[in-house]
């Protein structure tokens, strides 16, 4: 069931997905893939970070269960977002439970070389998570900060949505992406490679919001 939420941070094509999926009710194929287009790849960034390099086959498999259900969404773009990102974790979990451990990518020192510009803050490490390699380095983060930065920054859910997917209090999920984020700004900073960190400690500086 989607949820309108308040204090979203509209998304860039939330307007034209909500126009798509409610299309897509009716019966417009052509609005469906229209809306696929707009949430697959964050969706799948967001699967790939919880279940690594079965992504592909998870995803297909949650939005087998969107469409079967599509009828039963309501809500805006951005609630859309939030929905599909509760059916995609749910098949990702359940693909956990299946192989009873979960997949960890051990090429995190090789990645860390081939990510783009310094990140000395953890707004400017928001802004790296668009890369495959960048979502194999939030798999080295704990589960509950790992999945806040991928709903937060990948999936592109506000905190009170990221909330409702992981079944949180808003206040816990920010404070775990906040972490997360700064973990991983503090590796950067550990391999010298970000020459922009300051020693005022900005490069750790959380953020509110």
């Amino acid at each position: 069931m989607g949820h309108g939420g308040e204090g979203r941070r509209p998304h860039a094509h939330d307007g034209e997905l909500g126009e798509a999926v409610a299309r897509a009710q009716q019966g417009d194929e052509t609005a469906f893939t229209v809306a696929y287009r707009i949430v697959h790849p964050g969706l799948l960034g967001y699967v790939r970070g919880i279940v690594g390099e079965d992504a592909e086959d998870v995803a297909s498999d949650a939005w087998l269960e969107i469409a079967r259900d599509l009828g039963r969404f309501h809500g805006d773009g951005a609630g859309f977002r939030g929905w599909t990102a509760t059916i995609a974790r749910h098949r990702a979990l359940d693909h956990l439970r299946r192989q009873r451990s979960r997949p960890r990518t051990s090429a995190f020192e090789a990645d860390l070389h081939d990510l783009p510009g310094p990140l000395s803050t953890p707004e400017q490490a928001m802004e790296s998570l668009s890369t495959e390699r960048a979502i194999r380095l939030v798999r080295s983060l704990p589960r509950d900060q790992a999945e806040a930065v991928l709903l937060r920054v990948v999936v592109g859910l506000d905190g009170p949505s990221a909330a409702r997917v992981l079944g949180k209090r808003p206040g816990a999920v920010r404070t775990a992406a906040h972490r997360g984020l700064k973990r991983l700004a503090r590796q950067f900073t550990e391999r010298g490679e970000q020459p922009g960190v300051t020693d005022d400690g900005s490069g750790t500086q959380e953020q509110s919001g």
